[in-house]
């Protein structure tokens, strides 16, 4: 998948992002419960894995 997209999905479903980009299970959980306590670390998360 294209970074580009995935940089646009990190911002609007982080979520999704990281699924699609690692298809782990443990990330996307991790990503779904920052996203729940704010939406800004679900972000940075997500955009951390894309660029790892």
């Amino acid at each position: 998948m294209s970074k580009a997209i995935l940089i646009i999905l990190a911002i609007l479903l982080p979520p999704l992002a990281v699924f699609l980009k690692t298809n782990s299970g443990k990330q996307t959980i991790l990503n779904l419960v920052l996203c729940f306590f704010f939406w800004i670390p679900g972000i940075l998360h997500a955009l951390y894995l894309i660029f790892k």
